[in-house]
């Protein structure tokens, strides 16, 4: 129940590696540094070209970082490139506006990076993945393919594996996200108010982690409501709902639902 297969499929999953050798799924998250470094290749040097914040609008396509000649059809769901009349298929949109703190960042195929975005290396970001208007990615983050890492939501030295949606305002610190959704303002906390090793609590019994901080890992199919929270040291188990305004606690067993005990009272004003 608390290893990585029994929380995510992982076939094909270009971050699989990650947990090789892992006896508890968090023993990723003290890998994670050392791993992103180790299987980056960085492509956007020639976007950043020595600026923070990139100017104009640069399409990468096919290793190469186009600045003029083409156009952007937004008529659709997602923005197509357009060049000489033809759809630039796997070309990625980095808007001007956006902002890259180092070169150590590999932007994949699909991908678009909206402006007010702020990305810090090392950092990795798959394919067919949205980068919203003021996102916050600080370094040491991995995010798959099909992700959404939305409007003021804030990455730090987490990992999405694929198909993980947190559309807006999510905190995600020391955090692994399987193909989740979160709701608007969820927020993993990944340091405790006395700031010592967590812990991840299972059916009254204890598991040290080795970890001062680490937030939440949440299997396949978990879902959350707007303005949850999950403490530090908590892992949700596939298909688990966490309800709108509700905290969790250690370890939730697949396919439950967690809410709030007390509910509100509705009086007439009269």
């Amino acid at each position: 129940m608390l290893k990585a297969s029994d929380l995510f499929d992982l076939d094909g999953n270009p971050f699989a590696d990650l947990f090789e050798g892992t006896e508890y799924v968090w023993d990723a998250l003290k890998k994670l540094k050392k791993y992103v470094n180790s299987v980056i290749v960085p492509n956007i040097s020639a976007v950043r070209n020595g600026n923070v914040m990139i100017p104009r609008t640069v399409i990468l396509y096919d290793g190469k970082a186009l600045d003029s000649g083409f156009s952007i059809d937004t008529s659709g769901k997602k923005p197509l490139v357009i060049l000489d009349g033809k759809v630039l298929k796997g070309a990625s949109i980095i808007y001007a506006g956006s902002f890259f703190m180092d070169d150590m960042i590999y932007i994949g195929k699909d991908t678009v990076i909206e402006p007010g975005a702020l990305i810090k290396g090392p950092s990795v970001i798959c394919n067919s993945t949205e980068v919203r208007q003021g996102a916050y990615l600080r370094g040491e983050c991995l995010v798959g393919n099909d992700c959404v890492v939305g409007h003021t939501t804030e990455l730090k030295s987490a990992v999405m594996l694929g198909g993980s949606k947190a559309g807006h305002f999510a905190y995600i610190g020391d955090s692994i996200l399987g193909k989740v959704n979160l709701g608007a303002g969820t927020k993993l906390a990944n340091l405790k108010v006395f700031e010592i090793e967590v812990a991840v609590h299972v059916s009254g019994t204890a598991y040290p982690t080795g970890l001062k901080k680490f937030g939440a890992i949440m299997g396949d199919g978990v879902e959350t409501g707007c303005n949850s929270v999950t403490t530090p040291g908590t892992i949700l188990g596939k298909y688990v709902r966490l309800y709108p305004g509700a905290t969790a606690r250690g370890y939730c067993p697949p396919s439950k639902i967690i809410k709030t005990t007390a509910r509100p009272v509705i009086e007439d004003l009269r």
